[in-house]
């Protein structure tokens, strides 16, 4: 008799809704990385890749959207701290299950970890957590514009950087940025 993992439970899961609830617990129970940004940047991920309809797995990049910061410090002290917590993230993830890829996909996701290849899900979560992240108030900063925003993703944080999904990813913000609410 195989036991259920908690790769296997929350994978099975295909509400992005509920996996976020599953990581809330998580959260409570374990103290990992879970908070409103991780939720906002997840959203950005699925609407990016349902708008785009981009062939990635959705339910693997959904749930590492969720999980792949999980071993990030709340309040950074240095900067080998912060290139070590996806690689520690990884480590984490795949004891609770989590297949060698999924890891991978979770790793490259800041590209601390000098990985041979990069899978497509991690240039996904690359565009949405740092695009993301820039639109987000900071205790340094104020919220950038989109189209700030996103010069800054292009010229400086993905300068001489390939990223498979970056003009799509370019196409996709000024398409929402067009929808009047």
């Amino acid at each position: 008799m195989s036991t259920e993992t908690f790769a296997d439970y929350i994978l099975s899961e295909k509400d992005w809704i509920k996996k976020m609830e599953i990581v809330f617990y998580l959260q409570k129970k374990t103290g990992i990385f879970f908070d409103n940004s991780v939720v906002f940047k997840t959203m950005l991920t699925k609407l990016f890749i349902d708008r785009a309809r981009l062939d990635v797995d959705k339910n693997i990049t959904i749930t590492a959207s969720l999980l792949w910061s999980c071993k990030k410090d709340l309040l950074p002290k240095d900067l080998s701290k912060i290139k070590l917590f996806a690689k520690e993230g990884s480590e984490y993830l795949s004891k609770l299950g989590f297949d060698e890829r999924f890891c991978k996909i979770c790793e490259g996701v800041n590209r601390y970890s000098e990985l041979e290849s990069r899978e497509k899900e991690s240039d996904v979560l690359e565009l949405t957590d740092q695009f993301g992240g820039m639109l987000l108030d900071r205790p340094e900063r104020i919220a950038f514009k989109p189209d700030e925003a996103l010069v800054l993703l292009e010229y400086r944080n993905l300068k001489d950087k390939d990223n498979r999904y970056l003009d799509v990813f370019k196409d996709f913000v000024n398409s929402m940025e067009e929808i009047k609410i």
